[in-house]
């Protein structure tokens, strides 16, 4: 029957899209409900423009720096014009293959923002009026929005979001970026590249807390030799508008201190995007402005589900992607094909950054006994044709049963080699099982490798450790005397 469905999607954006199709291959009649451009923030307002400008801000960098190489290249400059044109045609030809996708699978696609009745039913609001229509299930798929921290001078108009950043058509003078996430680094990576003064102002003690300390530590260290201000353990008080841009005040040590910029990026996360989502008659349990699901993504009212962005957590568009097939899978009488619980993180710098699993620390906090294999990838014969030698592979492993508990790298190509490792923790694979596959020569991936040997008695391409040399304490009436052994080759040798 017309506007009768097995599944309703409200939202397609990678959890909503991606639910819809697979809902749809398994046999369900199936619509989604998109008050913007298929996509949602991801393709549109996220990950692909913004990996887009990291790209081509990244070709400029290099171009600049080509002639270690021996490519000469005289006045090299950029057009901010055409790299929006670059990246707003990158977007637009995957919103449009999306768009083909679903409807390909026979998806129904409503335009309008979709509104949760009692009963199973969705209102769908257009500038042509409202419709309304009734499902078996309905999976609340809306998304999030740029977040905004309530301090004085925030809603000032030089004080913008990502989505704002993404329609500015020049690149700005200088830029305060308040945040030192992901979203921050990336956007500073971005614009420092293409010429802007960028300081970043975090409140943690570090960047992107939520990851390795030595991965922040080493980020911290690249982003300053390329001219990014950085101040950690940094509290925003307040923003001020002046002749020529904006102030920030903000402590710093128990001191008060100020950072000025023509605009100031607001880049503190992100929040679920509830507006229109519920009607009054409809009420769905909520915790800290997020739905709360139980493991297979059901809301407190039956035949509902939600996830993504909207239920808090992992606030990625692969997290979301996955959450979405297994609630498909789940409609369908399907078993789970995919561990939702293993979610790899990637920060597109340069170099890259990308983890899953475990970090030792959080190993330890666990009262799990771990042991850590890691590559410096200068010696990797890759890295060092493509100029990349700054970074590491580090592999966390169980210290009695060796079963792999997490990864962190920091290098090229990180965030497409990741996925060995989810692979390997979702399986609970072994060091040995993991290095049973050979790796090409001359790959980044053979730096997963020289971490994994380290961990079975060291890696081929290291020297090996030399034996630490202890200190004995000698006894002599009672007085004590320190020796310390020295191994020289004039010297004989003498075993502690």
């Amino acid at each position: 029957m017309e506007g009768q469905f097995d599944l309703i999607v409200i939202g397609a954006g990678p959890g909503g899209y991606v639910a819809a199709i697979k809902a749809a291959k398994l046999g369900l009649k199936t619509a989604v409900i998109e008050n913007r451009e298929v996509g949602g923030t991801c393709l549109n307002r996220g990950c692909i423009p913004a990996k887009a400008m990291i790209h081509a801000s990244s070709v400029y960098r290099e171009m600049q720096n080509s002639e270690e190489i021996g490519i000469f290249a005289s006045q090299v400059t950029y057009d901010y014009g055409r790299i929006l044109e670059y990246k707003e045609g990158t977007t637009r030809q995957l919103v449009q293959g999306i768009e083909q996708v679903l409807k390909a699978n026979g998806v129904e696609i409503f335009c309008g923002t979709g509104t949760l009745l009692p009963g199973n039913e969705v209102k769908v609001t257009s500038e042509e009026g409202e419709q309304v229509l009734k499902a078996k299930d309905v999976l609340l798929a809306s998304g999030s929005r740029p977040l905004r921290i309530p301090i004085p001078g925030i809603d000032l108009p030089g004080v913008i979001t990502s989505d704002d950043l993404f329609r500015m058509k020049e690149v700005p003078e200088s830029l305060i970026i308040i945040g030192g996430g992901v979203i921050s680094v990336e956007f500073a990576t971005v614009y420092a590249a293409l010429g802007t003064k960028v300081t970043i102002l975090e409140a943690m003690p570090r960047l992107i807390p939520n990851m390795d300390k030595e991965i922040s530590q080493n980020l911290k260290m690249i982003l300053k030799k390329r001219g990014i201000e950085i101040h950690t353990a940094a509290a925003v008080q307040s923003i001020e508008q002046d002749e020529d841009g904006y102030l920030c005040h903000y402590t710093e040590k128990e001191k008060a201190r100020q950072a000025k910029g023509a605009y100031v990026l607001c880049a503190v996360g992100r929040c679920a995007n509830m507006d229109g989502l519920f009607d009054d008659g409809v009420a769905l349990e909520l915790a800290r402005g997020c739905v709360v699901v139980d493991e297979h993504f059901a809301t407190s009212i039956p035949h509902v589900y939600a996830i993504g962005d909207l239920i808090g957590g992992a606030q990625l568009a692969h997290a979301a992607s996955a959450q979405g097939v297994a609630v498909a899978e789940r409609l369908a009488g399907k078993a789970r094909s995919i561990d939702v619980n293993v979610i790899p993180g990637c920060v597109y710098t340069d170099p890259e950054i990308a983890s899953a699993g475990l970090t030792e620390d959080e190993a330890k906090e666990k009262g799990i006994e771990v042991e850590t294999g890691k590559f410096i990838m200068s010696a990797n014969g890759r890295s060092i044709i493509t100029k990349e030698k700054r970074g590491f592979i580090k592999v966390v492993a169980d210290k009695e049963s060796h079963v792999i508990l997490g990864a962190q790298m920091m290098c090229a190509r990180a965030t497409d080699m990741i996925g060995e490792f989810v692979t390997a923790i979702t399986n609970q694979m072994t060091v040995s099982q993991l290095l049973k596959g050979m790796r090409a020569h001359p790959t980044y991936n053979e730096g997963t490798g020289e971490a994994l040997e380290e961990l079975e008695g060291g890696a081929i391409h290291v020297l090996p450790k030399k034996k630490t040399v202890r200190k004995r304490d000698l006894s002599d009436v009672g007085k004590r005397s320190k020796v310390i052994w020295k191994y020289t080759r004039k010297m004989k040798e003498e075993e502690i």
